[in-house]
């Protein structure tokens, strides 16, 4: 089972393999794993006590940053990250991102982000897309059309929370489409990136 595995420089943690979306161009449809991590399909999902364990025998000095991201939304299984990243911080000083869809909220039905405080310090939130009818079928929320602003909220919710947030889009969305997605992210208050799509 891969927990843990290198891409780029940093160490990425795969904590489960829920999402509530179908992305059409997720990744998990182009193969098995990313980086290092040649399989990264969980035939369970690892408890907090096997995620310490292989954490303590990674030599974390040569890593940029640790990030949640696997093959899955970290987001799903939301105390066992909190806990997993209370554990790392103990341990290091490096900083700890989030990648996430930005819709747990309706995963829990309560607000979220204030419960990421403290042990996470960049929340990277995937757009990807500028508007909710767009949203809906390029990522198949399973949430339906609430999904779009409920993202937008998340956002908003993180700014008081965390350092630094960021919305990010795929480059092989239109670039009319990127550039909408960058509008909402300076009227949000947030970063804005586009990631390379693999």
């Amino acid at each position: 089972m891969t927990i843990f595995y290198e891409v780029y420089g940093n160490l990425y943690v795969n904590l489960t393999n829920k999402c509530p979306c179908a992305c059409n161009f997720c990744i998990r449809t182009q193969g098995d794993g990313v980086g290092d991590g040649n399989f990264l399909w969980l035939e369970c999902e690892p408890q907090i006590d096997e995620i310490k364990k292989d954490f303590d025998k990674i030599e974390i000095d040569k890593y940029n940053e640790i990030v949640f991201c696997g093959f899955g939304e970290p987001l799903e299984r939301l105390d066992t990250l909190i806990e997993t990243a209370r554990y790392i911080k103990s341990k290091t000083d490096k900083i700890i991102r989030l990648n996430t869809n930005g819709l747990s909220d309706l995963i829990y039905n309560e607000p979220t982000a204030q419960k990421l405080q403290g042990v996470i310090d960049v929340v990277s939130i995937s757009l990807n897309a500028p508007d909710s009818a767009t949203y809906m079928q390029r990522c198949n929320p399973r949430f339906g059309e609430k999904s779009f602003d409920a993202i937008l909220k998340f956002a908003n919710d993180c700014t008081r929370y965390i350092k630094t947030v960021i919305f990010t889009v795929v480059d092989c969305i239109d670039d009319g489409e990127i550039e909408k997605c960058r509008k909402i992210a300076k009227e949000s208050g947030v970063e804005f990136r586009v990631r390379k799509f693999q």
